[in-house]
């Protein structure tokens, strides 16, 4: 019998070999994926629209998950603007009260870490950007219910061509902004109001080579004055109850026709980057 202890510190030296080799695996790995250290930075709204009439309403940050893919983990972070119209917002305020407003309008980056073109060999990249699609329509859906509008469904799906040349998934939605309050005639009565104003919505996501980009809005799909006026059911114009209630700005805020937000919330969306 060889009582030689050749075969263990054999046995020893190779499971060290294997351990080293997988250490440096994992540090090579590591290396390749890449990913941005510290806070995710907040999108940029190319456009000078949101310069024109728009404010900033709000700002926050989160994880949006933390999931394994193959042998990654990767964790989704995301920081959002939030924007309202300023004269839409400030006239339903000043005329029925309101703290919503269907004019609105979001962008968002989202940062993958590690990166999503690092994943090795494209390790779970399909699943991966299904996923933020997922996140972003339910953080979307929450966005515009806290601005007031309600019953948010999906009507059309395609895609669209956003600032770099990037092609981004695009969605379509419908819902009702809720107007409630009591309005006074010119006859000096009041009277309530209690109707709904029809709201298009639109979503995009892409990846722009680093980041996934988020950008959304919403807005009235017909002028507000004519649901109040047809929920006045007495033959007022509804632009003319406004301007007895405010003036004729607040009116004329109320009275936009919706071609005009529709041009200028899908100039912003692909404006994002």
């Amino acid at each position: 019998m060889d009582d030689s202890p050749t075969g263990d510190e054999s046995g020893a030296t190779r499971r060290r070999l294997l351990a080293a080799g997988a250490s440096a695996a994992a540090l090579g790995l590591a290396g390749c994926l890449g990913t941005r250290d510290g806070p995710v930075p907040e999108p940029t709204v190319t456009s000078d629209r949101i310069d024109d009439g728009w404010r900033l309403l709000d700002e926050s940050e989160s994880t949006v998950f933390e999931r394994a893919y193959g042998p990654v983990t990767v964790r989704a972070l995301e920081r959002t603007l939030i924007y309202e119209y300023v004269s839409v917002a400030e006239a339903l305020a000043e005329t029925f009260g309101a703290s919503g407003s269907p004019v609105v309008f979001f962008a968002t980056r989202i940062d993958l870490r590690p990166a999503l073109d690092g994943l090795p060999a494209g390790v779970g990249r399909d699943r991966l950007m299904a996923e933020v699609e997922t996140a972003a329509v339910d953080a979307f859906r929450a966005q515009l219910r806290n601005a007031g509008i309600e019953g948010l469904e999906e009507v059309d799906e395609g895609t669209t061509t956003v600032t770099g040349g990037h092609t981004a998934t695009a969605w379509r939605f419908e819902g009702e902004f809720a107007l409630d309050g009591e309005v006074p005639l010119p006859d000096g009565s009041t009277t309530a109001v209690d109707d709904a104003v029809g709201v298009t919505a639109r979503l995009a996501v892409w990846h722009n080579g680093t980041d996934v980009l988020v950008a959304g809005g919403a807005f009235p799909s017909e002028a507000i004055t004519e649901v109040i006026g047809d929920a006045l059911s007495l033959g007022v114009d509804g632009e003319t109850v406004v301007e007895s209630i405010a003036d004729a700005e607040t009116a004329g805020a109320l009275a936009t026709d919706p071609a005009a937000f529709d041009e200028e919330i899908s100039a912003l969306i692909v404006s994002v980057e």
